[in-house]
């Protein structure tokens, strides 16, 4: 019997178990030309953990990352990745004035409250992740995009607390879909 045990515990240790927050899912994502090139804009179904709010109030900033990759397949060696980007955001407190600070690519916004947090975390609007003519007419693109929370920019004693925390361990998977470069260089529905 004890050696069926320590078959299944070595089981358990060899099988990769990811362990993923029930609070981050993407639930609209689009991808258009612009004036500017390539936009994008993602919805996500966040929710942030008592615990991660309780973190930002007593003065230690959470930062989130978006990112973005579209790659072009090649039958002959790797795909080519066409383009990638990375948006990080981060959350910090205010106690003086009792309000939420999220800076995006140098930009500052004032938010009242955890829930306006959550919301403007969860929406990616206008994000620029190409120039106009990065991809080749009538080509057919794997684009992808996940959310995380990046716990390599905590303090050290945090980033020991993140391990096998599910709070902390705030993750959407990636998220697959093609995208088809239309004749004159937009996206096809």
């Amino acid at each position: 019997m004890s050696l069926l045990r320590a078959v299944f515990f070595l089981v358990c240790l060899a099988s990769p178990t990811v362990t993923r927050a029930d609070g981050v899912k993407l639930t609209s994502v689009k991808m258009e030309l612009t004036d500017d090139g390539y936009q994008l804009n993602a919805d996500f179904d966040l929710q942030l953990a008592s615990s991660l709010l309780e973190t930002i109030r007593k003065g230690v900033p959470l930062y989130f990352t978006v990112d973005f990759e579209i790659k072009r397949g090649r039958w002959y060696w790797l795909d080519d990745v066409a383009a990638r980007a990375s948006r990080e955001r981060r959350v910090s407190y205010a106690p003086l004035t009792e309000q939420y600070r999220l800076n995006t690519a140098g930009i500052s916004q004032n938010l009242a409250s955890a829930e306006d947090v959550q919301r403007v975390l969860s929406r990616i609007r206008s994000w620029t992740i190409a120039d106009r003519g990065k991809f080749k007419p009538g080509e057919k693109y794997e684009a992808a995009i996940r959310f995380r929370l990046d716990t390599a920019q905590l303090p050290k004693p945090f980033q020991l607390n993140t391990f096998g925390s599910r709070e902390w361990n705030l993750s959407s998977d990636w998220h697959r879909w093609t995208v088809t470069i239309g004749k004159d260089g937009g996206v096809l529905p």
